[in-house]
């Protein structure tokens, strides 16, 4: 083959890759536009349908315990039959769950159809992680990570923008059945796309996984390092994604017409945090910090911003409001995008997905219980002060735990020693 051959086929592999990154992109922005749906339209559907703070919440739950169980497969799914397989079958189902909310009218039959998109959304998590340790050798993983964190803080951005719009031209049934439907068309490119296993493009990287050692995983403590790290970050996520247009809504009256423009604001401040948190461990070790230091340094970082979120309550100012959950949500996605960074450095690539969704599991739960905690304190009369406050400690102490579990973070594979799909 001619030098020129050479460069040829180096430039098509690269932009294939590129291809990957903006596909596997794409699909979580449709994954937090599909989860993100009902809590826009919440003032429209509970006025419909008659719906109490509590049934809302039991809904948001359905959601959290169905994915935080699935997480448990999924991980092993993807590791097990491969990340182009497994990723397409996750968005083709999730698709269809998005869309099958157009069908039912009862809490009852709500609940039923987000469980089954939490069951198949669980998929997208282990699923990102997996492209950026299979496509991209560890030196390059933070900043593909922060990246692809940024998508679903694009999703969350888009969809208070586009969802109550749609919903007042088409109605609420046409926004899930035309969000859902994106769902395949992205299906279609991503098997275009991926080079299939066996294939002279694949490689080893994306190949099925021999049995993963569970038992010896849950004896690791760098398995409950990341544990630890979901649970108490994921909480406040889950929790503010499901609760804050009802926080605007209450404690603002904004009406589902004016919510778009905070939330939207909110959430590109969260895309900002989730490159800055692939950004900021990247240029440290560039700077010859190791990867203990420049990873649990911008956790702490990131844990520090977080401190002021309580001060919402002590605002009459929407704006204001918007600049501190924005702040927050800025440090949540930049401690987000290290907690996956460490888990791609400190894990062997076979075990990545399975090492992620067992975390994902832990941070779905403790979601769970935030969102219950949630209705139950609107309920009694206590507002969201009990919330907030917890959201503003919660990652000093999963960083604590994350030190004391893990005192030196060291790389599973060092020097990128495994193939690269499609060159370096």
């Amino acid at each position: 083959m001619t030098q020129g051959a050479h460069a040829g086929q180096g430039v098509d592999h690269s932009a294939r890759r590129w291809a990957i990154v903006a596909l596997a992109f794409t699909a979580i922005m449709l994954n937090y536009v599909d989860r993100q749906i009902i809590a826009l339209l919440k003032p429209t559907l509970q006025a419909e349908f008659g719906w109490s703070d509590r049934d809302y919440s039991h809904m948001a739950s359905a959601f959290q315990f169905c994915a935080a169980v699935s997480f448990l497969g999924t991980g092993w799914f993807i590791d097990r039959i491969g990340l182009r397989r497994g990723f397409a079958i996750g968005v083709a189902g999730w698709s269809l769950a998005g869309m099958a909310h157009a069908f039912v009218s009862s809490v009852a039959g709500f609940v039923g159809v987000r469980a089954l998109l939490g069951a198949a959304e669980s998929i997208g998590t282990p699923a990102q992680v997996k492209t950026a340790a299979t496509y991209f050798p560890p030196e390059q993983r933070s900043l593909m990570l922060g990246i692809g964190n940024m998508a679903s803080n694009f999703g969350a951005v888009a969809a208070p923008l586009a969802i109550p719009p749609l919903a007042l031209w088409l109605g609420w049934r046409a926004a899930f059945l035309i969000t859902g439907g994106l769902g395949f068309v992205w299906v279609v490119a991503w098997l275009a796309v991926t080079p299939r296993t066996g294939s002279t493009a694949s490689s080893t990287a994306d190949a099925p996984a021999g049995k993963v050692p569970w038992a010896a995983m849950l004896r690791d403590r760098r398995q409950w390092a990341i544990i630890a790290a979901k649970a108490l970050s994921d909480q406040c996520w889950w929790f503010l994604l499901f609760f804050m247009p009802d926080l605007f809504h209450r404690m603002f009256g904004l009406s589902q017409g004016q919510l778009g423009l905070p939330i939207a604001f909110i959430y590109l401040l969260a895309a900002l945090g989730a490159l800055s948190g692939g950004l900021l461990p990247t240029w440290l070790l560039r700077r010859g910090v190791d990867m203990n230091r420049a990873r649990k340094g911008s956790m702490l970082l990131y844990a520090l911003l977080i401190l002021p979120v309580p001060l919402v309550l002590l605002t009459g100012n929407a704006w204001v409001a918007a600049s501190l959950l924005g702040l927050g949500l800025f440090a949540h996605q930049g401690f987000s995008t290290n907690v996956f960074g460490m888990t791609a450095d400190i894990f062997p690539s076979r075990m990545i997905g399975t090492a992620i969704g067992i975390g994902a599991f832990a941070g779905n739960l403790s979601g769970m219980a935030m969102i219950e905690g949630a209705g139950f304190s609107l309920d009694k009369g206590y507002g969201y002060a009990p919330l907030l406050i917890v959201c503003g400690g919660s990652y000093l102490v999963a960083l604590a735990l994350v030190h004391l579990l893990v005192p030196r973070l060291t790389l599973a594979e060092p020097g990128a020693a495994r193939e690269m799909p499609f060159g370096h």
